[in-house]
């Protein structure tokens, strides 16, 4: 069993797009979407645009058909499914809901292999209408993050903390992300972890921007396929060295990873 402990972000990173966008887009939503997207919270906005596709008589079901069709890379799937099978501790902390994940993780096979779902809570009301409520009530209060650029609705860097708690102190935690939501938590991980940044993607930057403050090991990764080449690398390595050291066997990891290097990369930080 490796003590390793791997947090996926879902949207852009699990599957190849985001969720919200792709179920608004795809039902001809967009234009209503964008309309509103000024005036409120992106969470409550995707609540609103629940009411809106029930009022224009889109069913549950044509959610359901549009969300198993969000692209994802086929090396997202072996990788989730080979972590596993090493022995990780799977994880999803995600600014989407649950609806909308669960849906795209059962159709593909992989629901069950994770562990925790850290997202929007979400269901079906009797009138067959999908209801979206915030991971955080912004309502009540602030969940007190000091970066200023997490959403009101969920601070990723709080949820990390508390998944952090729970853990022994030998396990490693690797987190994986694309937005700038994902740059809290990078800020919470210790040396002994690793933060894997989607490259040119708005945590990519923030990094880059601001890599003194990152004590994690930084591993990027720019599609399906090299996620999982460095995902699958690094647990290996980890579980070679732990048995090394439970072996009395100082010699160490022989295995070389190159780190990224931020300073030739630079790109602009995009919304959401």
């Amino acid at each position: 069993m490796a003590d390793i402990v791997v947090v996926f972000d879902f949207d852009k990173t699990i599957i190849d797009c985001d969720s919200d966008n792709w179920v608004v887009d795809e039902l001809h939503a967009t234009e209503l979407f964008n309309q509103l997207l000024p005036t409120m919270p992106w969470n409550s906005l995707m609540g609103r645009m629940m009411e809106e596709l029930h009022a224009r008589g889109k069913t549950i079901e044509d959610i359901v058909e549009v969300l198993k069709r969000a692209p994802i890379h086929p090396s997202i799937i072996s990788a989730v499914k080979a972590a596993h099978d090493l022995g990780c501790d799977l994880k999803i902390v995600s600014d989407a809901n649950v609806f909308f994940i669960e849906t795209i993780l059962k159709h593909h096979g992989i629901w069950e292999l994770f562990s925790e779902i850290n997202t929007n809570s979400s269901f079906v009301d009797e009138e067959g209408r999908l209801k979206i409520f915030p991971h955080h009530d912004f309502t009540k209060s602030s969940h007190a993050c000091s970066t200023n650029i997490c959403p009101p609705n969920m601070c990723k860097g709080v949820v990390i903390e508390k998944i952090q708690e729970s853990m022994s102190k030998e396990k490693k935690i690797i987190y994986i992300g694309d937005g700038t939501g994902d740059f809290c938590p990078s800020l919470k991980l210790k040396q002994t972890d690793y933060i894997m940044p989607r490259k040119n993607f708005p945590v990519w930057d923030l990094i880059c921007q601001n890599h003194k403050l990152i004590k994690a090991d930084i591993r990027e990764w720019y599609d399906g396929q090299e996620l999982q080449h460095v995902l699958l690398q690094l647990i290996n390595s980890n579980i070679i060295s732990s048995k090394e050291q439970h072996d009395g066997d100082d010699n160490g990891d022989s295995t070389q990873l190159v780190t990224v290097d931020c300073k030739l990369h630079k790109i602009p930080v995009s919304a959401h």
